[in-house]
C-alpha cells in the first residue's frame, strides 16, 4: 500500500534550517522542533497530517512566507533526491503568498503530480500582488 507523503514548510523553535526531517509521529514533531512560534501555521499543518496518517517531510525555515532562500534550498532538496519523495502527494507552504515561492513549487508538484497546499489569505495575497498580475 503506497503511503503518500506530504512536504510541509514552516518554522519552529529548534531544528536545522532546509534540512528533510521524516516525521511519522507526533512525538517525532516534539522531539525535532519542539514548540511553534506565534503566528506560525506549519506545525499545525503537521500535526494534521500525522492525525490523517500521512507521513510527513519537513522543512524548518527562518520566517514563514519571507525566508526565500531556505524555501528554495527545501525544493532543491525535492528535487535532487527523487526517489526519495517518490509518493510526494502535497506540498504545503501555509504563510507563503510570495510569488517568487509559488512559483518555485508550482513544477515541483507538477513533477510529482501532488498538490500544493496554501491558505485562503496566502492565495489572495499571491492573486492580488502585482507579479501575478502581470503573469
Amino acid at each position: 500500500m503506497t503511503r503518500y507523503q506530504i512536504a510541509l514548510f514552516g518554522e519552529a523553535e529548534k531544528g536545522e534550517f532546509c534540512k528533510a526531517y521524516p516525521c511519522q509521529s507526533l512525538s517525532h514533531l516534539l522531539q525535532n522542533f519542539g514548540n511553534p512560534p506565534p503566528e506560525s501555521h506549519g506545525l499545525f499543518f503537521a500535526i494534521q497530517s500525522l492525525m490523517y496518517e500521512r507521513p510527513l517531510i519537513y522543512f524548518r525555515v527562518h520566517e514563514e512566507g519571507f525566508s526565500i532562500e531556505d524555501y528554495l534550498k527545501g525544493l532543491k532538496v525535492l528535487q535532487e533526491e527523487e526517489e526519495a519523495f517518490s509518493d510526494l502527494f502535497a506540498i504545503g507552504i501555509p504563510g507563503v503568498g510570495d510569488d517568487i515561492i509559488i512559483n518555485a513549487v508550482t513544477p515541483i508538484c507538477s513533477y510529482y503530480q501532488g498538490t500544493m497546499v496554501i491558505t485562503e489569505p496566502d492565495l489572495y495575497d499571491y492573486l492580488t500582488s502585482d507579479a501575478a498580475c502581470f503573469s
